[in-house]
């Protein structure tokens, strides 16, 4: 029996099926825990030299700030470029990017701007990284039925990295410093771009057009926004973005002033948030349709909320933990559904537009949100500015499962044709 066939003898997820997927996935996996070490490094990094939850915010604000303004631009040139191709050049220079910091970082010299400007440039390598991943998961599934599928995994890999890479940077923080975080992400693009390069992709027909890059652009957001139910997911996202992902840059306030540890009860939090966030993965991934899951994407950010303000009371690591793990699970299941059902429904020429702006609901958001976090926690504090921010994610979800009778009225119709529904 020849590998081809020993491969298809397995019972793998669907989507595992499909040779380039697995290639994505597995180079994908790699790096990501890379990039997850780095993350929890940098907000360790800039808290040791500045001891300032203002310029976490700060930092936090820069890295993002370029994806906003460049992700609706970026949707409408990956409508039209080879995505294969976009994706293979982002990975390049995200890898440059990683290698300088560490080079920064061993070197001795590293300082807050340094990290503010790598910190900006990787920001608008991920304005056209994103959108484009997520365009391109449609391309290296072989069978459509399976996309779901391909993109639940994707939030199990995600999150599976975001349960490793943060625990691994906490020990290697704790042991011999940040900087070979950096250098070992830096390392690990090696294998998303091999595996990149190993793909055969079939050309994807591109409809000519006349029609102006701003004018596309505007069509775009006339399409996603004209549409209550994609209208209605983005702004949930936006909404969470802002007042639940902000936590984030707080963290390590919370690991030593709060919880009196370290650099690895750093790393403990952030795995914590990654297991709840990969057990949510995981129940995608065993779902079988689509249909139905709005019901999920109304209950997530509740929970979210719940975590959060219980992440804010909370005095004891044990009790913090648990906490991060609803944060972790409220979150990805709202970003994970609401990725799915965009994919399933939206028209493929304006696949790249939609996700960028899908995309620009969190990461163009989330900057803003971090930049008031850090001001606010200034003023009245970490532990209450999280809790403001897990009560503003209960009454989004309040207000989305008000709305969920009426645009399950609407999507019906598209399930129908589709064949999800008779």
């Amino acid at each position: 029996m020849n590998l081809q066939a020993k491969i298809k003898s397995i019972k793998l997820p669907p989507a595992l099926k499909s040779r380039n997927y697995r290639l994505f996935f597995a180079g994908q996996g790699i790096s990501l825990i890379g990039n997850w070490m780095t993350q929890v490094a940098t907000i360790w990094l800039v808290y040791h030299l500045s001891d300032s939850p203002w310029m976490l915010g700060v930092v936090g604000f820069t890295s993002q700030i370029p994806t906003l303004i460049l992700l609706p631009f970026a949707g409408v040139f990956i409508d039209r470029w080879n995505r294969h191709r976009v994706i293979i050049a982002t990975q390049v220079l995200a890898m440059v990017q990683s290698l300088a910091l560490a080079f920064l970082a061993l070197t001795g010299v590293v300082n807050i701007w340094q990290i503010l400007v790598l910190s900006f440039f990787q920001g608008a390598i991920n304005a056209f990284d994103a959108p484009a991943r997520q365009a391109f998961v449609p391309e290296i599934v072989d069978k459509k039925e399976d996309l779901a599928n391909a993109i639940a995994l994707n939030a199990s890999m995600f999150n599976g990295a975001r349960l490793i890479g943060p625990a691994i940077a906490g020990l290697l923080i704790a042991t011999i410093g940040s900087s070979y975080c950096f250098l070992i992400d830096g390392l690990s693009y090696i294998a998303v771009i091999a595996g990149l390069l190993a793909m055969k992709i079939k050309p994807r027909q591109i409809a000519a057009t006349n029609t102006k890059p701003l004018q596309r652009l505007k069509e775009g957001f006339v399409y996603a926004f004209g549409f209550p139910p994609i209208r209605a997911i983005l702004i949930l996202l936006s909404l969470v973005s802002f007042a639940g992902m902000s936590h984030t840059i707080l963290v390590p306030i919370f690991a030593t002033k709060i919880l009196h540890g370290d650099a690895e009860t750093l790393g403990f939090l952030m795995a914590a948030s990654g297991v709840g966030a990969f057990s949510g993965a995981i129940y995608l991934i065993g779902r079988k349709s689509v249909v139905g899951i709005g019901k999920l994407i109304a209950i997530s950010p509740a929970v979210m909320g719940f975590g959060l303000i219980g992440f804010g009371l909370s005095r004891v690591l044990w009790l913090s933990l648990i906490m991060m793990l609803f944060v972790g699970w409220g979150f990805i299941i709202q970003f994970a559904a609401g990725n799915t059902f965009l994919q399933t429904i939206v028209e493929d020429d304006k696949r790249g537009r939609v996700m960028s702006i899908y995309t620009m609901a969190f990461f163009g958001v989330t900057p803003f949100g971090n930049l008031v976090a850090g001001g606010l926690a200034n003023y009245i504090g970490s532990p209450n500015t999280v809790i403001l921010g897990g009560i503003i994610c209960i009454l989004a979800a309040i207000v989305f499962s008000k709305q969920l009778p009426a645009l399950k009225h609407l999507v019906r119709p598209i399930y129908q044709k589709m064949g999800l529904i008779s």
